[in-house]
This record gives structure tokens, C-alpha cells and sequence, in this order.
């Protein structure tokens, strides 16, 4: 077996140079708050083993990680059907472009493009049938696969980014235009703000990802959230469009499902071993966290732990 403890000490020393590389999402006034110079990195075992480095129980904003969350919650109430609204191909674009959806008529390529995200929060909507519904359900699905209760979510962050977020809402009516989006505009993309501003630690993200690192069962409490089905199809969407376009260099680098977030977070799973969670605010030009990303790169190297 590896030594996860001596990987890690090696891994936070080897990342000191990184931590000042890139820039973290001012267009967020919110985020651009947050100390940029902050690392940590968790892992959990199946057994519930967790080894941690930094400031691992800081809770930061998960912003796009919560795609994961609605994706899920998404997959399970309507199966194949949702596929009619959303894709599971890379869009090999920025992840709020709005040329490709215009040229494709609406249906966004992912769910874990902004737009693939409006579109899976429009659904739950439709199925919990208010706001504060649906993002309560949300929550819960969070507290419960991260077993912890005392999940929140971050509202000055909530609210910058609805007080900023012109291009979301763009998105959103576009999509409203080619007759996919069924509810109000407003309270979709409020919705998936709010899922977006949801405020969690790595020690936190690594416990929420750990059923799908066991075909949809939480291997410490034996509670299947999904089908393994529906969880191979969760972790090969985070494979390839979890890093919106630098999704192929994550999979050439980590070699991993995993996804990011603009707050500086990535999850990552090695299926039927472990789940991963870092923080870095500081993002590269894909908005993606660059010490975040090595320290993975750094992890799958020196573990030899890949899904290749």
C-alpha cells in the first residue's frame, strides 16, 4: 500500500513555487475577497481513513463542483430523458461561451458548462416546483453524502454573483428563446447561483465524492445514492468536460474524473480506492486552480494511482 501521509508532505512542500502562479476570479467581487495564497488537500478512504495537508477545514465557495451535485440529483429523477436538453460532449470552449449554444440551438453540450448547469437546475426546478424547494433539496443531497449536517451556503457570495452575473443570465435566456428553459429565467439562474455559492472544505468535498468513487454507494455508510450505472456516467462526464477546455489536459496530466471550481476547489475520485479534494484560489487561464491541478498532477505521479 502507498504511504498517503509521506506523498502528501512531500506534495505540500513541492507546491510552495505554485501558490503564486495565476490569478484568482476577481469578475466575482465576492471571491476576489479570499486570501489567494491558501492550499489544502484531502483524501478519504472507503474504510474512512482521511490524511490532510493546509488549511483543510477552511470552507470556500465550490462554485462548479456543485455541478456534480445537480447532475446527480438531475440523473437519477429523469434518466436518459435529460440528454434531450443537455449533452455529455466537451465543448471545447470557454465555459460560458454563448457562440456555441447560439450554433447548436440552445442545448448546451455538458451539464457542467455553465449552461449544461442552467439547464439541470431548470429541471430541478420543474420537479421540486419553487426555488427555495429546490435548493433545499440540493443542500440536503449535499449534507447527506457528505454526512454532515452543518453545510451552508456563502450569501454575500450569492449575491455578488447575481449582482454581476449579465452573462449567466444571457445565457439562460438565450436558452429560454429555443424553448429550453420551462421556468422563469430569474429564478433558475438564482437557483444555480445559489448552488454555486454553497461553502465547503476540502475535507467536506472529498467525504460528498466518495459515493462516486463506489458506483453510487457511500462505501462507510452502505447508502446507495444512484445506480452504478448512473455513476459510471456522472464520473465519465467528469473526465472529459469536468475542466471545461482544459478538460483533455487534466485527463493527460491526473488521469482522473474530477472537477472544478472557479473558488478554487477540484474533486477528484480513483474509482474503487479514494476521493480527492484540493484548494487553491489562484486560477490558470482556464479558470481552473493551477496549484490545485499539480498538486493532483503530483499525487497521480507519485502513486501511481491513475484510471490509466
Amino acid at each position: 500500500m502507498i504511504n498517503i501521509e509521506a506523498i502528501l508532505n512531500e506534495i505540500q512542500e513541492e507546491i510552495q513555487p505554485y501558490l503564486y502562479q495565476g490569478n484568482i476570479a476577481n469578475y466575482i467581487p465576492a471571491l476576489a475577497k479570499v486570501n489567494p495564497d491558501q492550499f489544502a488537500m484531502s483524501i478519504i478512504l472507503f474504510d474512512g481513513s482521511s490524511y490532510n495537508i493546509g488549511c483543510c477545514d477552511t470552507k470556500f465557495s465550490i462554485q462548479s463542483i456543485s455541478k456534480v451535485f445537480t447532475f446527480t440529483k438531475s440523473l437519477n429523477i429523469y434518466s436518459k430523458e435529460l440528454y434531450k436538453r443537455v449533452g455529455k460532449e466537451p465543448s471545447g470552449n470557454p465555459f460560458n461561451s454563448l457562440v456555441q449554444l447560439e450554433y447548436e440551438k440552445g442545448i448546451p453540450r455538458n451539464p457542467f458548462i455553465n449552461a449544461g448547469a442552467i439547464v439541470v437546475t431548470d429541471t430541478l426546478l420543474s420537479h421540486y416546483k419553487s426555488k427555495d424547494n429546490t435548493f433545499d433539496n440540493v443542500l440536503n443531497f449535499i449534507k447527506n453524502i457528505s454526512d454532515n449536517q452543518n453545510i451552508s451556503f456563502d450569501k454575500e457570495v450569492c449575491e455578488s454573483e447575481y449582482e454581476h452575473g449579465f452573462r449567466n443570465l444571457a445565457l439562460a435566456n438565450l436558452m429560454k428563446s429555443f424553448g429550453n428553459i420551462d421556468n422563469c429565467v430569474e429564478d433558475v439562474v438564482k437557483t444555480y447561483f445559489k448552488n454555486c455559492s454553497i461553502a465547503m472544505s476540502t475535507k467536506e468535498l472529498a467525504r460528498a465524492m466518495l459515493f462516486l468513487a463506489n458506483h453510487g454507494v457511500d462505501p462507510i455508510t452502505n447508502h446507495q445514492y444512484i445506480t452504478s450505472s448512473q455513476a459510471k456516467r456522472v464520473n465519465s462526464v467528469m473526465l472529459t468536460c469536468g475542466h471545461y477546455d482544459a478538460s483533455g489536459e487534466f485527463a493527460f496530466h491526473v488521469g482522473l474524473p474530477g472537477k472544478s471550481g472557479v473558488g478554487g476547489g477540484i474533486v477528484a475520485v480513483v474509482p474503487k480506492i479514494m476521493s480527492i479534494a484540493v484548494f487553491s484560489p489562484r486560477l490558470n487561464s482556464w479558470g481552473n486552480s493551477l496549484a490545485g491541478t499539480k498538486a493532483l498532477e503530483l499525487f497521480t505521479t507519485k502513486s501511481g494511482l491513475s484510471i490509466f
